[in-house]
């Protein structure tokens, strides 16, 4: 087995890491004060390359592997949660099923765009009543002439304050089948569409929303690659998301112990660095050995996604494994922070908020050992 990363995917770590530490990490605190995103990024994010990391360079992207993805996604959180949120909504969620499953004239309109980041995109799944559960979606798209008339909510739907365009889920058919569910490209703004922005504890400077759809018209171009019954998109496209977060999980780890360890050896009490103190040095002996191994799960998961053998049990392994050590290492860095780990001239405290997010979104851990255990055949 080859453990090493190839030239390339080292080119773009270092690339990914050098924008962050630059461009993001003076801004990242004031735009989590302001719960604000600043929309030229995505922008730069194309020109960069950056959002179409995934896709092949025939379609525009820049033709990395998911490790290459998962490096990428490391090196963002390592920084900003937040931003790599926006990021990943743009460059996977709201472009992913668009390049699967579009028709050529909604790839060139919403796919090319969004790659260059000319345009910014969002995915509208989760719903007031049944979160991600799709077989309790409400979200009603009746068929009337020259389109669709939907009617419904969303909620949690990150970067729809912002967006241009929604990547928007429907029942289309009343059955629980997953024929009776499709997907819409959607316009923003749109008449029947009014977007509420939500503040947030976890990842502020992400801008979510709370979507209320009421006979929203949109046109049979927008039924996404022209047919109903796309569901098998959404589940390819969350499984697929599931290991990247845990990337993100991994990458949100190890700033919370690059501070930690900074601070290790700064911090002087009574005559001594506390790093040097044996408490302190097993705390972030503890956290750099738990983010290790839940890096290589999630390298080991990004392989399995290109063998074509990623199964739901051990997506939902990493997703768990990666965001509850996320939360558990970003809480010993407050710790070993003392009071000033409660204080916002520290990162570390903004660092474990957005850590909670990752133990609910993307499936609940409980959900995750759900899943494990029904792998068991207990």
């Amino acid at each position: 087995m080859d453990f090493s990363l190839t030239p390339q995917q080292e080119m773009l770590r270092d690339t990914v890491r050098k924008f962050f530490q630059t461009e993001v990490a003076p801004i990242a605190r004031v735009c989590d004060d302001e719960e604000r995103f600043p929309k030229e990024m995505i922008r730069k994010w194309g020109e960069l390359g950056l959002i179409g990391i995934r896709y092949p360079e025939a379609d525009g992207g820049s033709g990395f592997d998911k490790l290459g993805e998962c490096l990428a996604r490391e090196e963002m959180s390592r920084v900003s949660q937040a931003f790599a949120s926006t990021w990943s909504v743009q460059a996977h969620m709201g472009l992913w099923p668009v390049w699967r499953s579009g028709t050529a004239e909604q790839k060139a309109k919403y796919f090319a765009p969004g790659l260059s980041g000319e345009k910014i995109s969002c995915f509208g799944l989760s719903e007031p009543e049944g979160g991600s559960n799709i077989r309790a979606m409400r979200t009603r798209a009746s068929k009337v002439p020259g389109g669709y008339r939907i009617s419904g909510s969303k909620m949690y739907i990150t970067n729809s304050p912002i967006a241009d365009f929604m990547l928007l889920a429907a029942r289309t058919r009343p059955e629980l089948t997953p024929e009776a569910v499709s997907l819409f490209i959607v316009d923003l703004p749109n008449p029947g569409i009014v977007i509420h922005k939500m503040a947030k504890e976890g990842i502020r400077a992400s801008e979510t929303g709370l979507i209320h759809i009421d006979e929203a018209f949109v046109p049979d171009e927008a039924l996404l690659g022209g047919r109903e019954g796309t569901y098998p998109i959404i589940l390819e496209c969350l499984s697929e998301n599931r290991v990247g977060v845990a990337a993100n999980c991994v990458g949100m780890a190890q700033g919370a112990l690059d501070a930690a360890i900074a601070y290790a050896r700064d911090r002087e009490i009574g005559g001594k660095r506390i790093g040097e103190y044996q408490a302190i040095a097993h705390k972030l002996a503890d956290m750099a050995a738990q983010i290790e191994a839940a890096r290589w799960l999630v390298y080991y998961g990004a392989w399995r996604i290109e063998q074509n053998t990623l199964d739901a049990a051990t997506a939902a392994k990493v997703k768990l494994t990666a965001s509850e050590c996320a939360l558990h290492v970003t809480e010993q860095a407050i710790r070993i922070h003392g009071g000033a780990g409660i204080m916002r001239d520290h990162a570390v405290g903004r660092f474990h908020r957005d850590a909670f997010v990752y133990v609910i979104g993307e499936g609940t851990s409980e959900i995750q050992r759900n899943i494990i255990a029904r792998s068991l055949k207990l």
